[in-house]
């Protein structure tokens, strides 16, 4: 999911404006990619890889203000140990990579989820990142959802509220101990490789995010559809459970 600098085409079809200010990825699709390849799964999340930075690009060049990305979750450690062991390479190669060209590409980066798993080279230089980029707050954000589920954002938020000494909690006091209580929910998930369902994915935050699926893997996804899906959220109509 992690890996190089393709170059991007310049936007030409859409412009997003303050009804799509945060959008999120359920990158799905390489290992199926891999094997139309007659390749091993390690091959499509290099390929995967290349996708991420150019569609992350993309959305920012057409105004996109602020990215969540499910990179890696809870449940993605049952992978065979190659296949983890890829995944981890390519993450700190990307991570290494974000840290040097911080400056030129005037991100923030802020990875949500349970990060003690990793090993501590990554976890170290996964604290830098965000260190290195804090400053670009107001600018664009890049959430990196690693080691991260849904409910695990819940049973995270309410531990903190019991352990801060709440007695009650409230909706808005969940919402401000999730791992993404630093963005507004996402308007826009979109979700590659022909799969309909979240996946333990947000599962707090996406109570009114319009979902979008196409049946393009994840290594396939071009900017074309990307404008596909923002000209679709901007045909529907948003109504929060009103009329």
């Amino acid at each position: 999911m992690f890996g190089f600098k393709p170059k991007r085409r310049k936007p030409q079809t859409v412009i997003a404006d303050d009804r799509l200010r945060h959008v999120a990825f359920i990158m799905d699709g390489n290992g199926r990619w891999a094997k139309k390849q007659g390749m091993p799964r390690e091959y499509g999340h290099k390929a995967g890889a290349e996708t991420f930075r150019r569609i992350t690009g993309y959305c920012k060049d057409i105004g996109i203000k602020i990215i969540t990305v499910y990179a890696f979750s809870t449940e993605n450690w049952k992978r065979p140990k190659n296949e983890v062991d890829t995944i981890m390479s390519l993450l700190l190669m990307y991570i290494e990579e974000a840290i040097r060209d911080a400056d030129i590409n005037r991100i923030r980066f802020i990875f949500i989820g349970n990060r003690s798993f990793f090993s501590r080279t990554i976890q170290t230089q996964m604290n830098k990142l965000e260190a290195v980029t804090v400053k670009y707050n107001n600018d664009y954000i890049l959430n990196m959802a690693i080691n991260y589920g849904g409910r695990d954002d819940i049973v995270h938020a309410v531990n903190s509220l019991i352990a801060s000494g709440a007695k009650s909690v409230t909706e808005d006091d969940i919402s401000a101990n999730l791992y993404t209580s630093h963005t507004p929910p996402p308007d826009l998930i979109i979700r590659t490789a022909n799969e309909r369902r979240l996946s333990n994915f947000l599962l707090w935050q996406a109570a009114y995010s319009e979902l979008y699926f196409t049946d393009t893997l994840w290594p396939d996804l071009t900017d074309r559809d990307i404008d596909k899906a923002v000209a679709d959220f901007y045909a529907r109509k948003r109504r929060y459970g009103g009329i």
